[in-house]
């Protein structure tokens, strides 16, 4: 038996366990699995009876409880489907509540161990100090250390009152970087004082809330390493979350498909000096082979860090031992729909109203075109795509008379030029953009409409910064999301049916635009 294979958290395909599943249990018992909604989706019944059937097999085989894990985030990143989908983090940061981020942690914890999910990579522990940001955006609660830890650590308490185990991450900090790294080694190039100050604050908090993981991420830190290389590598980042922060849980890696890890053909290496460097639990993504992996953890010399490694993983398994199980009924519960409503309608930010548009007042044969982009995954971590474009259907809910337009998310002139010939007869745009910094099609087609004199509401779906896109506007709020619980309440908001009570996370913006 691989000993090291134990820090192991695989995947599979499908929603039963497949043949090769027991002798991995069985012969090297493996920490745990991963399900992903891409690989795992199923009804949360089928999901249920999996993970029963996988604890059943670990509990034979003279261990468990076995580690099952899902980025159940919320927001745009929702891992399973059947889950109610919450807004997600920086619509929390917009209600600045840390009662409703427990209550939504609650939520996210009761469901996701009544499927018997009981490790949840979440919350995300960033700063978003960055606008640039190609990842991280509305999964941070926005840019405020103080804030973001608030509210992490009451989501940590909500989702571990449930006995689902959280996951800070991405330590230490992925919040101010131009990269992605899922396609490379970033950065975090900032002194140390800084570090302490902003990107570490939110992870104090939330190992002071007591979180059971540590995600690593794939994140050069010059500051702390003389040696260019991610952090889940670099025993020098590990010692500091150990010994400075005071982190005695687990540490889980970010995926290890990812390119920032071993961005070369040493994945064998890599695998290696991340088990030296102290990372407890190695994750596999759904690009890793499994034989390979555990054929290259079979050559690693087990060192007193691993066996150190396995002391933890036994103190969570420990941990989440004899918990109750919630009954199925409560995954998308009405209780939890009126909490995702009650989010969304709390989190709808008015940036501007110089022109007194709103609440709206329209005569009932008043022509409103509504304009949004077709969801697609800007990243990895993203499962917008499985979004239905409802931006209309919600409109249609207040107004009768609506012209529905669905643009890709980058227009190209030839679209934005047949939609422009279509508003000739309208009384009133209303345009939701997605990242329209980086799409800039979509602020393109907003200038357009705004020189022709329309009347024109923007509506930032995802990131608030798509203002500092078209500045000009000026009746813009911002949802942070995309989902429908989300464009009904901004319906609600437009047609003054419940007030505006988000505050913008982004200090950014608050400057940018004084409010």
């Amino acid at each position: 038996m691989n000993a090291l294979s134990e820090q192991l958290l695989i995947w599979f395909a499908g929603d039963e366990v497949p043949s090769h599943l027991p002798d991995l249990i069985f012969n090297h018992r493996v920490a745990g699995v991963t399900l992903y909604r891409h690989l795992n989706g199923a009804s949360p019944a089928r999901i249920r009876a999996l993970t029963a059937h996988l604890q059943q097999l670990a509990a034979a085989s003279g261990y468990g409880p076995l580690l099952i894990g899902a980025d159940q985030e919320g927001g745009q990143l929702q891992a399973l489907p059947g889950l109610t989908a919450f807004p997600g983090a920086m619509a929390l940061g917009a209600t600045q509540s840390p009662a409703l981020a427990f209550r939504v942690g609650s939520a996210i914890g009761a469901e996701l161990a009544a499927l018997g999910v009981n490790l949840v990579y979440a919350p995300v522990c960033d700063v978003n100090t960055n606008p640039q940001n190609p990842v991280i955006g509305i999964r941070a609660f926005g840019d405020d250390p103080k804030i973001v830890g608030v509210l992490a650590a009451a989501m940590i308490a909500g989702l571990q009152q449930h006995g689902v185990a959280a996951t800070a991450k991405h330590f230490p900090g992925h919040g101010d970087t131009f990269g992605d790294s899922h396609y490379g080694l970033v950065r975090v190039n900032h002194d140390y004082e800084r570090l302490q100050h902003v990107e570490w604050l939110p992870f104090s908090a939330a190992i002071e809330a007591g979180v059971q993981a540590v995600m690593v991420g794939h994140l050069a830190v010059p500051a702390l390493q003389a040696a260019d290389r991610p952090a889940t590598r670099a025993p020098q980042v590990i010692a500091h979350l150990r010994h400075h922060l005071g982190f005695r849980g687990v540490t889980i890696s970010d995926a290890l498909d990812m390119k920032a890890f071993a961005p070369d053909d040493g994945y064998a290496r890599a695998l290696s000096e991340a088990v030296h460097a102290g990372i407890d639990l190695l994750l596999l993504g759904a690009g890793n082979d499994l034989e390979q992996t555990i054929k290259f953890l079979s050559t690693i010399d087990r060192n007193t860090k691993s066996t150190i490694s396995s002391q933890r993983i036994a103190a969570l398994r420990q941990w989440l031992r004899n918990r109750p199980q919630p009954d199925l009924s409560v995954v998308g519960c009405a209780a939890h729909h009126a909490l995702a409503d009650e989010v969304a309608q709390r989190a709808l930010t008015l940036v501007r109203n110089q022109e007194g548009l709103l609440p709206l007042q329209l005569s009932t044969t008043a022509r409103v075109v509504v304009i949004m982009p077709q969801p697609v995954d800007l990243t990895p971590a993203d499962t917008s795509a499985s979004e239905r474009p409802a931006l209309a259907e919600a409109i249609l809910s207040c107004h009768s008379y609506v012209q529905s337009f669905i643009i890709d998310i980058d227009p190209s002139p030839a679209s934005i030029a047949d939609i422009l010939a279509a508003l000739a007869e309208a009384d009133l745009v209303i345009i939701g953009t997605i990242n329209a910094q980086t799409y800039r099609g979509q602020a393109s087609l907003v200038h357009e409409i705004f020189q022709r004199g329309i009347p024109l509401i923007t509506v930032a779906l995802r990131l608030p910064t798509d203002l500092l896109a078209y500045p000009e506007v000026s009746t813009h709020l911002c949802t942070y999301s995309l989902q429908p619980v989300a464009l009904k309440a901004l319906a609600a908001g437009l047609w003054g049916e419940i007030p505006f009570q988000g505050k913008l996370p982004l200090r950014v913006l608050s400057e940018e635009f004084n409010v």
